[in-house]
């Protein structure tokens, strides 16, 4: 590999970071919306939640990191990020561009891993609330999110989506719970649906990524099933969202939650339409994060109420 400039080089590292990707970050701004008004602006609580989400962005970091270093081992980046995919920016993997190599990329994830490790041990110290499910769904999280693609590797033997909406939920269940002690329904609630966002933009990535996960063993619902039968999965979990935006007021949320969501619902029929209808797999992509951040700003209205 050539020798890159500090710059060039710092460039490569954020991308590996992929801290463009924000959405499992908006996370915190539902959590901060759900608590209650006394809450919100205590001092403890506030240190607690900034620790927790700095954590959780070092912790996200590595596992991207890792994800990128097996892509790139397994072949199944090189073939998802081909030159016949203009769509997809070759850029954000700085290992198939030669930015970085291997052993520099794996270096940075172990380092954001363990201050990941140390700031959520921190966000622990600092936590008004230490109840004992909230500690072991911490420590379940750091250790999922870094087997996610590497050592165990979760996403290669069929858990790669009911881990994206895991990730998510544990990720607004876990502040919460140092933040207040306990959760409800109605918390439970939003935090699964904030989890499926990212599941229901990661879902169409698998569809178009699909012939490079076959080739290396990836079982994505995609890579195992028909075109048809992973639209018919979709479609499910897709009912499953609204079907919960409609349950949600007997489970805690206000009468008006299903109303509130509204935005929610149309957006994610018309990235159905868009990705299976019309055959944009791509485009649905990007509506599915729009979607998971309309859903965000909702889920704050409503708290705010």
């Amino acid at each position: 590999m050539t020798t890159l400039s500090v710059p060039t080089r710092a460039r490569a590292y954020l991308r590996l970071a992929k801290l463009d990707i924000v959405d499992y970050y908006l996370g915190v701004l539902v959590v901060w919306a759900l608590l209650s008004p006394e809450l919100r602006f205590d001092g403890a609580v506030l240190a607690t939640t900034a620790v927790f989400l700095l954590g959780e962005v070092f912790v996200i970091v590595a596992m991207v990191a890792l994800d990128d270093v097996t892509g790139f081992r397994d072949g199944s980046d090189r073939a998802n990020y081909a030159p016949d995919a203009p769509a997809r920016r070759l850029a954000r993997k700085p290992l198939l561009t030669g930015a970085l190599t291997e052993s520099q990329a794996l270096r940075f994830a172990w380092i954001t891993a363990t201050a990941g490790a140390l700031l959520w041990a921190t966000a622990l110290a600092l936590a008004p609330h230490r109840p004992m499910w909230t500690v072991l769904l911490i420590v379940v999280t750091f250790c999922f999110a870094l087997q996610y693609s590497w050592g165990v590797k979760l996403s290669y033997r069929g858990f790669q989506e009911f881990f994206l909406a895991a990730l998510g939920a544990a990720l607004v269940l876990a502040p919460y719970g140092l933040a207040a002690g306990a959760v409800d329904g109605n918390v439970a609630v939003q935090a699964v649906l904030f989890g499926l966002g990212p599941m229901l933009f990661g879902v169409y990535s698998n569809t178009n990524d699909v012939d490079g996960d076959r080739r290396v063993g990836r079982p994505t619902v995609a890579a195992l099933t028909s075109p048809r039968g992973n639209m018919v999965f979709v479609m499910a979990v897709s009912a499953v969202e609204l079907a919960l935006i409609g349950t949600a007021p007997f489970l805690g949320a206000p009468w008006w939650f299903p109303l509130a969501l509204l935005p929610t619902a149309a957006s994610r029929l018309n990235q159905l339409r868009v990705g299976f209808g019309r055959g944009d797999i791509l485009r649905a992509r990007k509506l599915g994060i729009i979607t998971h951040r309309i859903t965000v700003a909702a889920l704050v209205v409503v708290n705010l109420r």
